[in-house]
């Protein structure tokens, strides 16, 4: 198994170069840039075969062994792999697009991202047109495509307490949700342990989706619990998805936790089930062992953090409820033990933290694990890391067909801070370590979880495959230096091999460099299908 799908790579591709189809064209093909002489790997998980892809006007205009006409700028990418621009369906890049530090978004650039999907986890715009907007008045590197959250839309019309909505709000909610739909939103999405999206209930989520459902929208959803609670919570996303009609899209899928190890195992055969009887199931994963997200969201429990940071500090200084939260702390801790640490990414009261898990700072403070936890809450909190998940459980959602790559990253210039490095390797990780060099994944099906497939999921029509008349979105990368750089020790590296992006047909990397270009644009769902339309 050790490199198997680096030493295999080679010889397939000469093999389907000699079996390529004859030219197409009797005259040569009007083009800007023409990718000549690629190994390409079209999206769809086909063989790959050895050919040109011409680009002209932001369109792919020819794919194979085409003639050329002689103005045509091209690049010579023997040996090299073509394949279309990848597709990060899990991102929260929701403000660093709008900030011209980060619009560039060069980290997903160079690991081959030409198009991320923001308003994940139940968090972001809740007015996707204003968004939209923001987005194309300056550009961006990468094209940006928005889910409702629906978090945030509970927050817009509720607020943050720990309650039912009223007739009166779940219709305003229902009103918003068909706006954002009719704005261009390709779905919605929750994030169940966060507040208040967690407030809502199952038949609350399910009275939304089916507005986004009756406008063609998918239902992704950070699911209440990734521990020993995983098939609950699937079972509720299966739901929402057959009350509503909506699409269901289970982000990041995993079993965290050292107690809940195995699980994804009986959750994938909940999602074969009902994917065999007739409905659409998805899922994405990161391929690592640890998650990150805020500190607080880790040990606090839901029901503590109603009403925002003031509540939280009166509820910690009330003796009842404070000894339930410091309980409920200890509980968590205890059943991750020294297996699963949680290592603080962000924190700026003390810098030196940083990197540093809980049971090392408090032994350099010599003090409790605890009291740590506490007074980080107290101070604001802190993004953190929890290396929770399994090797082999890694390896097993990846090499499911229905499971996309996604990062759950976002836009980053380098700084002091060491947040999880999925943000600058995901990509680049499945497909080079995972697949060329491990073999744990076919090649061709690495490539389709990171394309085709997410433009299958979303129900994008006009790009995710290497084919005539599709956006020029592409990535051409050397397979054998395509390989994440970045550690948790050390996050702030770009991906290496990456040669070429073209986004819209403008090169965003050229010669392994980022040109600066901001070609990126909001993909309006409603938009996308007419331009789709007219292409066919």
């Amino acid at each position: 198994m050790q490199r198997r799908g680096l030493l295999l790579f080679p010889l397939v591709a000469v093999v389907l170069g000699l079996s390529a189809s004859p030219s197409r064209a009797a005259e040569p093909v009007m083009a800007d840039w023409v990718l000549k002489g690629g190994v390409i790997h079209d999206g769809a998980g086909s063989p790959p075969r050895e050919g040109h892809v011409a680009i002209r006007n932001g369109k792919i205009v020819a794919v194979g062994n085409c003639e050329i006409h002689p103005a045509a700028q091209q690049i010579d990418c023997t040996g090299l792999v073509i394949a279309p621009g990848f597709i990060d369906l899990h991102n929260h890049s929701d403000n660093q697009v709008v900030d011209p530090l980060t619009r560039g978004n060069i980290n997903y650039l160079m690991q081959g991202c030409t198009t991320v999907v923001t308003g994940n986890c139940g968090s972001g715009p809740v007015d996707v047109a204003g968004y939209y907007d923001r987005i194309d008045a300056a550009g961006a590197g990468t094209h940006v495509i928005h889910l409702l959250p629906q978090g945030s839309l509970r927050d817009y019309v509720l607020g943050t307490e720990q309650r039912e909505a009223t007739e009166k709000e779940l219709a305003r909610m229902r009103e918003l949700a068909a706006k954002a739909m009719r704005d261009g939103a390709w779905g919605m999405s929750s994030g169940l342990i966060y507040v208040p999206s967690s407030y809502a209930s199952t038949d609350e989520l399910v009275e939304i989706a089916t507005v986004v459902a009756q406008h063609g929208g998918i239902y992704a959803s950070h699911i209440r619990g990734e521990g020993t609670g995983l098939l609950n919570s699937v079972n509720e996303a299966l739901e929402i998805g057959r009350r509503s009609g909506a699409a269901v899209h289970v982000s990041h899928f995993k079993a965290s936790g050292p107690e809940a190890w195995g699980l994804v195992r009986q959750a994938a055969a909940m999602i074969e089930k009902a994917r065999a009887a007739g409905q659409t199931v998805t899922a994405d994963q990161y391929p690592y062992i640890a998650s990150s997200t805020s500190l607080t969201a880790m040990l606090i429990p839901t029901w503590a953090r109603a009403g925002g940071d003031a509540a939280l500090k009166k509820r910690l200084d009330d003796p009842e409820q404070g000894a339930k939260i410091r309980e409920a702390i200890l509980n968590d801790l205890a059943k991750r033990g020294d297996v699963a640490p949680i290592r603080l990414a962000r924190y700026a009261p003390r810098p030196d933290w940083i990197g540093k898990n809980l049971q090392e700072i408090a032994a350099a403070e010599n003090r409790e694990v605890l009291d740590i936890v506490l007074e980080i809450t107290r101070k604001g909190g802190a993004a953190a890391v929890s290396f929770g998940m399994n090797e082999e459980d890694v390896r097993f959602v990846m090499q499911q067909p229905w499971v996309a790559t996604a990062s759950d990253g976002r836009a980053y210039v380098p700084g002091s801070d060491r947040p999880h490095p999925r943000s600058y390797g995901t990509f680049s990780r499945k497909i080079g370590h995972y697949a060329i060099e491990q073999g744990v994944v076919p090649l061709a099906q690495a490539i389709r979880s990171s394309s085709g497939l997410p433009a299958e999921i979303l129900g994008l029509k006009d790009r995710g495959y290497v084919k005539e008349g599709l956006a020029a979105d592409v990535v051409v990368f050397a397979p054998e230096e395509f390989r994440d750089q970045a550690t948790f020790n050390d996050p702030h590296r770009y991906s290496s091999g990456v040669r070429y992006v073209f986004v819209a047909g403008k090169p965003a990397v050229f010669a392994g460099t980022p040109t600066g270009a901001l070609a990126g644009r909001a993909l309006r769902r409603n938009a996308s299908e007419k331009e789709a339309a007219e292409n066919r």
